[in-house]
């Protein structure tokens, strides 16, 4: 049996069961109440449970669980009063992942794989500018191109453009005006980093579920510092990686622990002028991907930031200090009071303004998936360092990531933007951030050689651990064998796809959750 992970203290040890950690949770509360340290703490009891977990770096002070805790008095006295074990310092298997390439693993996705209802969104696009880009898409698949970057879209609109009194008797009508304002969106994110993002090698799910030698979870870490100062880019990459994970993964029932647990800061950003139709969609995804092992913890300053229908879900909840210094605030003090299940003796709307930084009011599930009454809790400490990582310890933990050179180096392979160009070169031989874990001279979370090969392994294999099924999800006849063989073979960097439905079947991970 798994052991309890430790949240804090109220009169007894209050904690959260991995059995209950996929029934989603919520992590809120005003800007300095010790959101961040809950979230950082765990993350750590997951990982020492054996649970990969994913999480978005938003003020760069969470890369900090790659090195040990420094000991400092009041983490000292606080874990004593919160454990029977004090406090120990420790590092966690940490996984550096940036969109924007420049602190971690490039993690990429193709255009094709988004798709043009979440392209819709990312370009801010109206009804009609998503019928052309749509339209668009379509024209890829019967004409055969294979979109994997922006200068692939780029000139498929161009050609869009060009042949638009052609298209207008198969497909509809095309304006013109609107191509050029998709056009110039296009522009406006690939000026913000997301010609970066778009692109091969393409992140395979394998890599977020990996182990370390001592069977820990890997924390995948986003560095997500400047990716918040593009909201919308930052929104839809979670909401799509979300909706990879929920197809890619087969149905699990009851798990002991999940198979991932996916933390979501600044999660108003989801929810942010987004169309009902998607809010409905991302309420689908969290209520369905439980089934498959995955937990979702949701970090906001206020619970009021979800919509209510995604609230609903989650079952275990830490909630901070709120302020009450006006009328509005006080309002929301009093709703948020009235979503947890009263306890005997505690004024819940009263406690929520008084609580110090690091208490928290918790109310988790009980083994029969109950909501436990509220109690007002000290929070444990991290055994892992509060705050930002040096660049050479950064360094550091890249040159001894498992995954090192599988991604670092961008493959442009034949594509709508270049029918006759040469495939793309693979990844090249060695980890590219060089011997700067020697010069550190901190241990390898990731084991031996045999565990974790020094030289990167050749495109198209995996690290033999924590392997994904890729069975199909009942009720979802695009993800046959056949089609999901296929879609391996377009992310495979040497391979080319010359037939329409194979580019169909990559866009199947989100047709089948966020068709209209």
């Amino acid at each position: 049996m798994v052991e309890a992970i430790l949240i804090g203290r109220a009169k007894t040890p209050v904690v959260l069961l991995p059995a209950m950690a996929n029934r989603h949770g919520l992590i809120a509360g005003a800007t300095g109440t010790g959101k961040t340290a809950t979230l950082q703490g765990l993350a750590e009891g997951l990982s020492a449970a054996g649970v990969p977990v994913f999480v978005a770096d938003v003020k760069g002070d969470l890369a900090g669980l790659s090195q040990p805790g420094r000991g400092d008095p009041k983490l000292m006295e606080r874990a004593k009063a919160t454990g029977p074990a004090g406090y120990k310092p420790l590092a966690f298997p940490v996984l550096f992942w940036d969109l924007l390439a420049a602190q971690g693993h490039p993690l990429r996705a193709t255009v094709s794989e988004l798709g043009p209802l979440l392209l819709s969104r990312l370009l801010g696009l109206n009804e009609v500018q998503e019928g052309v880009l749509a339209l668009a898409f379509k024209l890829a698949d019967d004409e055969g191109l294979l979109l994997l970057d922006l200068k692939d879209l780029r000139a498929l609109l161009q050609h869009v453009a060009e042949q638009a009194e052609t298209l207008r008797v198969t497909y509809g009508q095309v304006s013109t005006q609107s191509v050029g304002t998709i056009q110039r969106a296009l522009l406006q994110i690939e000026e913000q980093g997301a010609n970066i993002f778009f692109g091969e090698p393409a992140l395979d799910l394998n890599d977020l579920l990996i182990t370390d030698s001592q069977g820990r979870g890997a924390i995948n870490v986003l560095a997500a510092d400047q990716l918040i100062q593009r909201p919308r880019l930052y929104a839809t990459f979670l909401l799509w990686l979300l909706s990879e994970l929920f197809e890619a993964l087969p149905e699990a029932g009851d798990l002991e622990k999940p198979k991932l647990v996916f933390f979501f800061d600044e999660a108003h950003l989801l929810f942010k002028d987004a169309p009902a139709a998607l809010i409905e969609k991302v309420e689908q995804v969290v209520r369905l991907i439980r089934s498959k092992g995955v937990g979702i913890f949701f970090v906001t300053q206020s619970p009021l930031d979800l919509p209510e229908s995604v609230l609903g879900q989650l079952g275990n909840r830490v909630q901070h200090a709120l302020r009450a210094f006006t009328p509005k605030d006080q309002k929301t003090v009093r709703a948020v009071a009235e979503t947890f299940r009263a306890s005997p003796g505690l004024d819940t709307e009263k406690v929520i303004s008084e609580l110090a930084i690091g208490e928290a009011l918790v109310s988790v599930l009980d083994a029969r998936g109950t909501p436990t009454p509220v109690v007002r809790a000290l929070i444990r400490p991290p055994a892992s360092r509060l705050g930002a990582i040096t660049p050479e310890e950064r360094r550091a933990a890249l040159a001894m990531s498992p995954i090192g050179g599988r991604y670092d180096q961008t493959v442009d392979r034949e594509s709508a933007f270049e029918q006759l160009a040469k495939a793309g070169t693979p990844p090249p031989s060695g980890n590219p951030w060089g011997k700067a874990a020697d010069a550190i001279g901190i241990p390898n979370p990731w084991g031996t050689p045999r565990d974790a090969p020094s030289a990167p392994p050749a495109p198209g294999t995996r690290i033999p651990t924590a392997r994904l099924p890729r069975a199909a999800p009942a009720g979802r006849p695009r993800q046959t064998l056949a089609e999901t063989a296929v879609k391996s073979v377009v992310r495979s960097v040497g391979s080319s796809i010359g037939s329409a439905i194979g580019r169909q079947i990559v866009r199947g991970v989100l047709g089948s959750i966020l068709k209209r």
